[in-house]
């Protein structure tokens, strides 16, 4: 049996099915559906020079690489590629003819420095590194049971906060940007990155099919986000947290903690049985944060990275 690498086709109806039901194998704590596959090699910025790639055998899709270029870093050169190739199907050269396809394209775009995911798993880990890749940082999956797991009470809301969802700022979200924006520049990564393309944002953030406006919750004061927690379904039962985050000049006061407790109520009384969430290691606020909401760990992952001659 021959396994094929190829680009994925974003109007294929089996290609984008094979490539959401391998990620959902091989990680289990991210979603994806076809519709996010497809939106996501539809609308990610054109200088990420993005491309998502298959290995295929017999032509079923069983490996995956998501492939871009760090367009949004003030630093040139870096550059990501992650590799999944389903469980069931390991062993059969996929992960090295992805990795092979994905390391050539980003040479070709210049790309000095390459960044990548792997599970914390000895089998991954050994093959990470003898392909020159080494260990960075680290991170958590975790998980939480909705069905039978119990929440923490909600809390009282502060006076002069008020909660709204991402649906209340449905015709004006360049609140909910600006404190996206913010926040994600300051969570703990390999990369910095400046996120200020609000058209873009707009297409691959707002638009995303898997955003749950009414489970993604803000805490405003005077009318503006200043915490907030965005949640994802899948329609399945499932929920993950995208980003939880609080403006620096809020920080140290609850607010996160807020939203996100706030946004659990109501994903587990809409239906939601299962919730995930990530964890750098280094993160110590998040930390406590999804410990107190009863968060546990499933599974870990670390960045590695290879610099090219």
């Amino acid at each position: 049996m021959t396994v094929l690498v190829r680009a994925l086709r974003p109007d294929d109806p089996a290609d984008l099915q094979g490539f959401a039901r391998t990620r959902r194998l091989a990680l289990p704590y991210i979603l994806f559906t076809p519709e996010s596959v497809r939106h996501t090699a539809l609308h990610t910025p054109p200088d990420a020079r993005f491309r998502p790639l298959v290995a295929e055998e017999d032509g079923e899709v069983i490996g995956t690489a998501q492939v871009h270029l760090v367009s949004d870093s003030p630093e040139p050169g870096q550059a990501c590629l992650n590799i999944y190739v389903r469980p069931d199907r390991t062993r059969r050269g996929a992960g090295r003819l992805l990795v092979r396809a994905a390391e050539e394209y980003l040479t070709d775009l210049g790309a000095t420095k390459l960044f990548a995911w792997t599970l914390d798993e000895p089998a991954n880990r050994a093959f990470a590194e003898r392909r020159g890749y080494r260990a960075g940082r680290s991170a958590h999956f975790l998980r939480l049971g909705l069905a039978h797991g119990t929440l923490p009470p909600l809390p009282p809301v502060p006076p002069g906060v008020e909660l709204r969802t991402a649906a209340d700022f449905a015709d004006d979200p360049r609140p909910v940007f600006e404190l996206d924006a913010e926040t994600s520049a300051d969570e703990p990564s390999d990369v910095d990155t400046e996120f200020t393309d609000y058209a873009a944002w707009l297409a691959q953030t707002w638009h995303h099919p898997l955003l749950d406006r009414q489970l993604t919750v803000a805490a405003c004061v005077d009318g503006r986000p200043v915490a907030l927690t965005v949640a994802y379904t899948d329609g399945d039962g499932r929920y993950a947290t995208a980003m939880t985050g609080t403006a620096r000049a809020y920080r140290g006061r609850g607010l996160a903690k807020l939203a996100k407790v706030h946004s659990l109520h109501r994903a587990r009384a809409a239906g939601v049985t299962e919730a995930f969430t990530g964890n750098d290691t280094g993160n110590a606020p998040m930390i406590a944060i999804n410990k107190w909401l009863g968060y546990e760990v499933c599974g870990t992952e670390v960045r590695y990275v290879r610099e090219l001659g």
